[in-house]
């Protein structure tokens, strides 16, 4: 299978084909796709950019005419997004190789977001050195500082596009030669500083039974990650014991994941078994990055960069309510359970953040509106103490053992 090279041929024509022959002498197969839209093309395209704007449900003509750059870009990223998406689950895609500055970037990226986990993703960009989050969302993209700019061939620019076209070499070979992993079921579970004895005990029962547990880290792109595959078909369930994400989102902290966060495995029909880890607190960096509106809240200081705001009993009911509505959407098996002693390291009897009254209403607000298809289970243990952790990872057993297809809708 080739390696699908992006770049805008009219501005990135002769790097493009530069990394072609670099890659071709190491032996890999190479489709070169054009993604520019304005000015003359040069070299020869594998994938003319007439069939990556048709992939996006526009003609090149049309958007020629209207000579909008960012409506141009646009199009280009969501055809060539589409285009190496089909050609992926057609079997003909090995990596994605892309160059550029904030255009090719953004539709490299793109176009690398598409793909699952595992598919090689090298970005070989100008602004690689700065804040990439952006363009790489939750994906394992690999983002390349390229230096200097890309704009001709010189000493600087053929050693980062050598580089570029060895990392893509060697990550392809080592794909192929990978061995298959043991095929044991995968499950995800969420995790926090402040809920980690919970998570470490689940993952043992786990592990115990026979999965492989995969961790993510709630820090919005782990959240992020974990949605990303369920929704690739991935898991066979999901302990989301952390849903602390949803708290940043609700309150504006720095921490979201988004307002999808707890919605693929109830629209994939994937067995969940969720809780209130750490919904106790919003986070923020340094002291001095906190918002002047919240002056005068509880906060605790976590470490010199990460300052915790405790959430409040109306917020604790809003949080509540954007649970139950979530999970109640399940197309599968799914349980909520309530640690009643504590949702985090920090919120039980005599710690910074014990707040009976806020628990109190995010349990009543899970109570009242949560579907009666969903099983809630309450326990008389703070969210850290082994018999949570077991009763957890057991009820995801449970779940899992029950699990039914999902028919389409």
């Amino acid at each position: 299978m080739p390696v699908y090279v992006l770049a805008t041929l009219d501005t990135k024509g002769a790097e493009a084909d530069y990394v072609r022959s670099v890659l071709q002498q190491q032996g890999i197969d190479v489709v070169l796709v054009d993604t520019s839209c304005v000015g003359p093309v040069s070299v020869r395209a594998d994938v003319p950019r007439e069939e990556v704007f048709r992939a996006a449900g526009t003609e090149l003509e049309q958007l020629q005419q209207k000579q909008d750059r960012g409506e141009a870009v646009a199009a280009a990223a969501k055809g060539a997004a589409a285009l190496v998406r089909s050609h992926w689950k057609a079997g003909r895609v090995e990596g994605v190789l892309g160059l550029g500055g904030s255009a090719g970037t953004t539709i490299g990226t793109t176009a690398m977001q598409a793909l699952p986990l595992g598919v090689p993703k090298l970005m070989v960009s100008t602004l690689a050195s700065g804040q990439v989050r952006q363009y790489v969302g939750d994906k394992d993209i690999l983002m390349l500082n390229s230096v200097v700019d890309i704009a001709g061939l010189n000493r600087i620019s053929r050693t980062v596009l050598r580089e570029a076209a060895g990392a893509m070499a060697g990550m392809v070979r080592a794909v192929s030669q990978s061995e298959q992993a043991d095929d044991k079921p995968l499950v995800a579970a969420t995790m926090f500083g402040v809920t980690t004895p919970c998570v470490q005990r689940a993952r043992q029962v786990l592990e115990e039974a026979g999965y492989e547990v995969l961790v993510f880290h709630a820090t919005g792109t782990g959240g992020q990650a974990m949605e990303s595959l369920v929704r690739d078909g991935l898991l066979a369930g999901v302990l989301d014991i952390t849903t602390t994400e949803l708290a940043d989102e609700l309150v504006g902290g720095v921490l979201s994941a988004g307002p999808e966060r707890l919605t693929a495995a109830a629209a994939c029909g994937v067995p969940q078994v969720v809780s209130v880890g750490a919904t106790d607190m919003v986070n923020f960096h340094a002291p001095e990055t906190v918002p002047a509106k919240f002056q005068g809240r509880r906060f605790y200081q976590h470490n010199p960069t990460v300052t915790l705001m405790r959430t409040t009993p109306e917020e604790n009911e809003a949080l509540g309510r954007e649970i139950a509505r979530k999970v109640s959407a399940s197309r599968g098996p799914a349980a909520v359970l309530l640690p009643l002693r504590g949702v985090s390291a920090i919120d039980a009897e005599g710690k910074p953040f014990d707040w009976p009254e806020a628990r109190q209403r995010l349990f009543q607000a899970i109570r009242e509106n949560l579907s009666p298809q969903v099983e809630l289970v309450e326990l008389d243990a703070h969210i850290n103490d082994p018999q949570f952790a077991e009763a957890a990872a057991a009820k995801l057993l449970e779940l899992m053992s029950k699990k039914q297809p999902v028919a389409d809708e």
